[in-house]
């Protein structure tokens, strides 16, 4: 099974239009979005054809994003444990440092995808991964100048079922 990852779009259609078309041609099953649309109209490109999942970010107004998602996907609110073909994951927007170790350190899954930072990245961990899948460019320390997104394999194992994707330049 193949999953998607996005976070941090930030009202950015173009953005958002470029990972829906991406996740599309790769034939994902389905989509997690890490948090912060900003607002629900940056959502409703993602009701295209794959299961689609979300959690809140810092920027997001949860009242109108909730109605609007769960028009065609699921709103998990702050957080959400998902399983998908026998591979656990949970997702959290990665606000608190503390949270995002706390769900990595503890073993129960077998990989947490936040975002947050707009720094992409992947680190395993006792067996956990922990996966930022990027976001839009933000100009701070670690932040990439490039739009990303990455996919979950499922059928594969540990950080080698992570890859990241480059979708702007």
């Amino acid at each position: 099974m193949l999953i998607g990852l996005v976070s941090d779009t930030h009202d950015d259609l173009d953005a958002v239009e470029a990972a829906v078309t991406f996740f599309e041609e790769r034939g994902v099953d389905a989509v997690v979005h890490c948090g912060d649309f900003v607002a629900p109209f940056s959502a409703t490109p993602f009701d295209a054809d794959f299961a689609f999942h979300a959690v809140r970010g810092n920027n997001d107004g949860e009242w109108a994003l909730s109605s609007t998602v769960d028009d065609f996907g699921e709103y998990h609110g702050e957080a959400a444990v998902l399983e998908f073909d026998g591979t656990s994951l949970a997702v959290t927007h990665g606000t608190s440092d503390v949270v995002v170790d706390a769900l990595v350190d503890c073993g129960d899954y077998d990989y947490v995808a936040h975002g947050h930072t707009h720094a992409h990245g992947v680190e395993e961990r006792d067996g956990t991964v922990r996966v930022n899948p990027g976001g839009l460019p933000i100009p701070v320390a670690g932040a990439d100048d490039r739009f990303r997104v990455a996919t979950l394999d499922t059928d594969e194992a540990g950080a080698d079922a992570v890859a990241h994707h480059v979708l702007t330049e």
